[in-house]
């Protein structure tokens, strides 16, 4: 999480460090820890296999923020396929693997801030030198979160995005 100076809560009216620019999953949102533990399962900190049959490949979701030259990050989890995951795992190490066309996927976190569900909407992950996560382009659609990568947000939905996280509803 990165912070960028502090701000005052409008839910608490408590100083907070930040507010952060980016914001990350552990996992992809069909994880859960039971899995661990059964064969053909693998949680890693960049990919994840769930029942040997589904595929994931962490990334990055970059939303450019229009009142300044930064960006923000959601750190999010794309659904691939075998071949694809296969095809990256062989070129992770592997400079060339920039040069790879756009892998499609399916976004595979939950960002609760968002209706409807971030879930499954559809994705192009561009491959980054050996270091760096994939970039994670939307499809163009209606979804506010694709429109957000298309627009940017201000610094003050940044803010927004903060306090919600920090202060969920109660159920």
């Amino acid at each position: 999480m990165t912070t960028s100076s502090t701000f005052s809560c409008s839910c608490c009216t408590q100083l907070h460090d930040g507010p952060p620019l980016s914001y990350g999953a552990p996992a992809p949102a069909y994880w859960h820890t039971d899995l661990a533990r059964q064969p053909g399962n693998m949680l890693e900190d960049e990919r994840c296999v769930i029942a040997g049959t589904h595929f994931f490949i962490r990334a990055r979701l970059v939303l450019p923020i229009v009142d300044t030259d930064s960006e923000f990050d959601w750190g999010i989890w794309v659904s691939v396929r075998e071949q694809t995951f296969d095809r990256m795992s062989q070129l992770w190490d592997k400079p060339e693997r920039v040069e790879e066309p756009p892998y499609f996927g399916w976004l595979a976190t939950e960002l609760a801030l968002y209706a409807p569900t971030t879930l499954n909407l559809k994705t192009n992950l561009h491959t980054q030198p050996v270091g760096i996560r994939p970039l994670v382009e939307l499809e163009p659609t209606d979804h506010p979160l694709a429109v957000e990568q298309r627009t940017g947000i201000t610094v003050t939905r940044i803010q927004s995005i903060a306090e919600q996280l920090l202060h969920p509803p109660t159920q």
